[in-house]
């Protein structure tokens, strides 16, 4: 039998589960005190529903899982075999898609707007690496049913204060809206069915570079004088010197960029100088079911994003048949917790540990109630004294323990 967790996955010992508990309470606590609701939904959707989610690339790294019974029977006697054929569902990418059809299922029992919150377990086929797993947890927010502007500050402020209170500072909030970014490519020259394969390639740049960019552009045939207008918009953006009215200058409606100023503008009023909001013209975010604002959190102390979001008013509309303005924001929960254990973060405000030993000589019902009152001061925990004790002193030292009770004579003694 294999003892190792499976590839992209991991076990998680207690030092670092503590720092995951505490981290995923403080945001919760943040997200509550500022009116968010919290719920759950089931790992596994529809295949159908996950097909047409927009997920973008995501819908290449989703575990599918096989029918069972006759209907895998029937599907693997089909010929050719069809592989969409063989799988009826699959483990969720992301939080985004079972909110929405959470949505379209309950909205009648549901508060309008809806301010939601998850924090829950996804799932995708990534190849494992630093920061990218194959199993890992995302805590989000969304309002549903609010299309004003007010929606996105209100996320920027929830989530950079659910930040702040961990104890995470160093951070920036880069922000971005695709109806300019769309506009703007159309101007160069991109046709409109072409617009959301060249965002697609366009949010890799961080990855492949400006010259990656240009190349897979031209593997998918984009008109020349295009390319060359997007390379030269991305070498002067890269100085970062580009602001909103000088991409909205490009725009064949300049007024399209008044929403993401107003944002931006309240934004940093409400930050009080403790984070940054950077526009960031180049920001794309890779999922499809964007169609509006889009925000990323950078970190110096993470070479990818620490956590992102946007506006997606178009996916719930699939469910319902209505549209219903959508926006969220998502903490990357992994990224943060490798961040605070390599800066070997302490937890403020946690009681110092105990270990109560003993031996048979103590009646158990005086140890646990010694203990109770050791409980006042100390996280205590109650272990049988080892006949060796000192690779039991060891051992819990080494899980942080540095209070040590003992029974000397029927009198506790604490060292």
């Amino acid at each position: 039998m294999k003892t190792n967790a499976l590839k992209g996955m991991k076990d998680i010992l207690p030092a670092e589960q503590r720092l995951r508990d505490y981290v995923q309470g403080k945001i919760l606590e943040t997200y509550r005190a500022s009116g968010f609701e919290r719920i759950s939904t089931p790992m596994l959707e529809d295949a159908e529903n996950l097909d047409k989610s927009d997920g973008g690339d995501n819908l290449n790294l989703i575990f599918k899982v096989l029918k069972r019974g006759d209907k895998l029977d029937a599907a693997l006697a089909e010929n050719p075999v069809n592989e969409k054929s063989l799988s009826d569902m699959g483990l969720r990418y992301d939080l985004t898609l079972p909110l929405t059809r959470f949505f379209a299922a309950n909205r009648n029992e549901l508060q309008f707007p809806f301010k939601v919150i998850q924090t829950d377990r996804v799932y995708r086929a990534e190849r494992p690496q630093k920061g990218r797993s194959r199993e890992f947890v995302q805590c989000d927010i969304d309002i549903l049913g609010d299309s004003s502007c007010n929606a996105e500050v209100e996320l920027i402020d929830v989530t950079a204060r659910a930040l702040l209170n961990i104890g995470f500072n160093n951070f920036v909030i880069n922000i971005n809206d695709r109806r300019i970014l769309r506009n703007m490519l159309e101007n160069m020259g991109f046709a409109p069915d072409t617009l959301d394969s060249v965002c697609i390639t366009f949010d890799k740049m961080d990855k492949i570079g400006a010259e990656g960019v240009e190349a897979e552009l031209r593997e998918k045939q984009m008109p020349d004088g295009a390319i060359k207008a997007l390379v030269e918009f991305i070498s002067k953006a890269s100085g970062s010197s580009i602001s909103v009215d000088d991409v909205a200058a490009r725009c064949a409606d300049p007024s399209i960029a008044d929403d993401l100023k107003y944002i931006i503008s309240t934004a940093e009023k409400v930050s009080g100088g403790k984070y940054k909001i950077n526009y960031t013209p180049s920001l794309v975010r890779g999922q499809g079911y964007y169609t509006g604002v889009v925000f990323e959190i950078g970190s110096p102390d993470f070479s990818g994003a620490v956590g992102g979001g946007g506006r997606y008013d178009n996916l719930i509309g699939k469910f319902i048949g209505q549209q219903v303005p959508a926006v969220g924001f998502s903490i990357g929960f992994e990224r943060i917790c490798s961040i605070l254990l390599d800066q070997k973060y302490q937890i403020p405000g946690a009681k110092e540990k105990c270990a109560l030993l003993y031996d048979d000589s103590i009646e158990f019902a005086k140890v646990i109630s010694e203990a109770e009152k050791l409980r006042e001061d100390y996280a205590v925990t109650i272990l049988k004294k080892a006949k060796k004790p000192g690779p039991q002193y060891d051992m819990l030292e080494k899980q942080g323990y540095t209070k040590f009770a003992t029974f000397k004579d029927g009198t506790l003694n604490i060292k």
